[in-house]
């Protein structure tokens, strides 16, 4: 499955992602704290 395909899937059935999850250089941030994500983008 193409990372196109993966997003697709995801994005058409909301319940397929139960948490957020972020995975940037330095940091794997789960669920969603708008201060950590702030600090980390």
């Amino acid at each position: 499955m193409s990372e196109d395909e993966m997003y697709k899937l995801l994005a058409s059935d909301g319940m397929m992602v139960k948490r957020p999850l972020l995975v940037a250089d330095d940091a794997v941030l789960t669920g969603f704290k708008e201060a950590d994500w702030k600090a980390v983008l």
